[in-house]
């Protein structure tokens, strides 16, 4: 399976970390090993110093598409969770300085933890019109909105399809809105979407 990621995808984001609003998703991606087993922990690693949480909306593909039209997107996913997109920042200034790819900064093992996946149909809503925050430590450090992305969900799909056969099991997270932050050994860090927890996830 692949983990497809969007940079740069909400613009309050972008700005806060001086980064220009592209006219095309920033697409990088994460080898499987990013994710975290269920209710273990996130080991911060020693080859970094400065490890940022981003909280995003997570769809899951659930069949395979080439070439995928944006009108038909919606047809390619029925399951939405939350996961955090863990950025060695001080890693990604260095590599970004040199013109050089992310991954070392972006797809290290334990950099994606993603929650419980919920149907949409449940939420009764527009995956365009979902509301999630993260908690670190009780206190709201990110909230966002889906219909704040640049480029919706299946503007990504169409997009992303282009360039790769999205298969069943996939993974895209959505981009990070505003508020991003440090985390530190000892953290809680907890995500609802549509005020339902996803995901709780420990620092250690």
């Amino acid at each position: 399976m692949k983990i497809i990621c969007v940079g740069r995808n909400y613009a309050a984001h972008a700005r806060e970390l001086n980064n220009a609003v592209e006219e095309e998703p920033v697409i990088f991606m994460k080898p499987e090993t990013a994710l975290i087993p269920a209710r273990q922990p996130f080991f911060i690693p020693d080859h970094a110093e400065d490890f940022h949480f981003e909280t995003e909306l997570v769809v899951r593909i659930n069949k395979v598409g080439k070439h995928i039209e944006e009108r038909f997107a919606h047809r390619y996913y029925d399951e939405v969770s939350l996961g955090i997109d863990f950025t060695a920042r001080d890693t990604q200034s260095k590599l970004k300085s040199k013109g050089l790819p992310w991954e070392l900064s972006k797809g290290f093992d334990g950099s994606a933890p993603v929650g419980t996946f919920i149907p949409l149909q449940r939420l009764n809503k527009s995956v365009q019109d979902l509301r999630f925050t993260l908690h670190v430590n009780g206190e709201v450090r990110q909230s966002g909105h889906t219909a704040d992305m640049i480029f919706s969900v299946d503007r990504i799909i169409a997009f992303v399809s282009a360039y790769f056969t999205l298969k069943i099991g996939d993974y895209i997270f959505t981009g990070t809105p505003e508020g991003v932050g440090k985390v530190q050994a000892g953290d809680q860090l907890i995500a609802e979407l549509e005020g339902e927890r996803l995901l709780n996830l420990a620092v250690r």
